[in-house]
């Protein structure tokens, strides 16, 4: 009997519920799995082992757009092209969608970012990712998988983004929380290892993803989330919210901390640090605040 789908997964989903919907044809996975010092490496982790019936999504190719003398690394892909993507992997609107990466959902939450981006809500991130799924024993393919082929067509979501201008504008007329998701020590202008230039952006606050995960890469529960997030926003308004890191890729990991956390209307700064430095007019401030 084919299996079908019951449940509908918004921000995560566990290895053991993931294994229900191994071979459901309305459950297309990616594997995203995938590091800034090696851009190949995840499509070879892919070939060696991947989840059943997986599509691999590269995060320069497939999760942005192309580079310009103005944006930052990981621009957001046109909106036609990224369509055309999805229904190239057999995604439409009737589609549960979930996306992995190598454990800590830093690269899995950029697709359920650009996904949401474009009116499809039914995508949710694999908690603990690829490593979670080694973990729990359950099994892995070599194969290579196809998906028929579906029309992907963009709906209008509440899902914003703000770009460099309106940035700078809104921190000076103090209508926004800025918060980068970078390690603190980037953020404070140390050990920048990745763009030409070390820093934040004043007036930005500093919360690394990596506080919205336990010691084994999984996501804290909804409780836990919440007091984080609360205590960082004080007064403010989820929707006051804008999420950067360096690229507009860590960010999407904050930004579904705060879903899960119940705290939705959170916006996207997507081209973040790499994109505010491209203008040498702009500030740029150093020290951890």
């Amino acid at each position: 009997m084919r299996r079908k789908l019951t449940s509908m997964y918004t921000t995560l989903i566990e290895p053991g519920e993931l294994a229900a919907l191994i071979g459901v044809p309305k459950c297309a996975i990616l594997d995203c799995r995938f590091e800034l010092s090696q851009p190949d490496w995840g499509g070879r982790a892919f070939a060696a082992g991947h989840i059943p019936h997986a599509l691999y999504a590269h995060l320069d190719r497939d999760l942005a757009g192309a580079i310009s003398a103005r944006s930052g690394r990981h621009p957001l892909p046109e909106v036609q092209a990224w369509s055309a993507t999805l229904g190239g992997w057999g995604i439409d609107e009737h589609v549960q969608v979930v996306a992995y990466d190598q454990g800590n959902g830093a690269y899995a939450a950029r697709a359920w970012w650009l996904l949401r981006w474009v009116g499809h809500e039914q995508v949710a991130v694999l908690n603990g990712g690829y490593a979670a799924w080694l973990a729990a024993g359950l099994p892995l393919s070599t194969e290579e998988t196809t998906r028929p082929p579906r029309q992907f067509t963009p709906r209008t979501s509440g899902v914003g983004t703000l770009g460099s201008d309106a940035v700078g504008a809104a921190l000076a007329a103090r209508e926004i929380l800025l918060v980068d998701a970078r390690g603190a020590d980037r953020f404070a202008g140390e050990n920048e290892k990745i763009d030409p230039v070390a820093g934040h952006v004043p007036g930005a606050v500093s919360a690394p993803f990596a506080g919205n995960l336990d010691a084994q890469g999984r996501f804290l529960d909804a409780a836990a989330l919440r007091s984080r997030w609360r205590t960082l926003l004080g007064t403010r308004a989820p929707r006051e919210l804008v999420a950067m890191c360096g690229s507009g890729v860590t960010a999407c990991h904050n930004l579904l901390a705060l879903e899960v956390a119940g705290l939705s209307g959170a916006r996207l700064y997507p081209g973040s640090w790499s994109e505010w430095i491209r203008d040498p007019a702009h500030p740029i401030a150093r020290g951890a605040a």
